[in-house]
């Protein structure tokens, strides 16, 4: 086989693999939509965890907040904090956020490290933006956010119907603790 026909089917070798993992690589699970109409003008500000899923990144943390405000070039700032009751100290992670498509759509995506980014999906967000129910990649991301420290129970109620509806294992969640005693 001569040289111009290796370095061809070398070169379809590798565009099949890069095409493989493109189209294997979601930023949000199957069978899932976010919302439309979004206006992430009125999405900004301060946003309090009301439950989420047992993270790495979050372990340990109560008294979580994300914080949403405009970067100058148009991406989003993310600011998440909490305090680490296990070590007695207040914990930070400052992000970028940016739209995976039409600004209009729920979906964005955020990285804190660098250039990898995650799915950042708002599946549920009631009328007035004052409680939202946000999905990552899979089935293993999943909040529960309100604009106050504590959100109705019927609203709560629907959200987690729909999280388990979707696949979610809501006994796996983890209900965020929010006291002045702490900070």
């Amino acid at each position: 086989m001569d040289k111009n026909k290796v370095f061809l089917l070398l070169g379809i070798l590798v565009l099949l693999v890069v095409g493989l993992g493109f189209v294997g690589c979601r930023s949000i699970p199957k069978n899932m939509e976010p919302v439309g109409n979004f206006d992430l003008q009125r999405y900004l500000g301060t946003w309090y965890e009301i439950a989420r899923f047992d993270f790495t990144f979050e372990r340990n943390l109560s008294q979580v907040t994300a914080e949403y405000s405009m970067n100058k070039d148009g991406s989003v700032k993310v600011v998440n904090r909490g305090f680490n009751y296990a070590k007695n100290d207040w914990q930070e992670a400052v992000g970028r956020g940016r739209f995976r498509g039409s600004p209009t759509v729920g979906a964005l995506e955020v990285s804190f490290f660098g250039p990898f980014y995650g799915g950042y999906n708002i599946i549920a967000l009631d009328e007035n933006y004052q409680y939202a129910l946000v999905v990552g990649k899979d089935l293993n991301y999943l909040w529960i956010l309100s604009r106050t420290t504590t959100m109705p129970s019927d609203i709560l109620t629907e959200y987690l119907i729909l999280a388990e509806s979707l696949g979610f294992d809501i006994d796996n969640l983890v209900w965020t603790l929010h006291s002045k005693e702490a900070s």
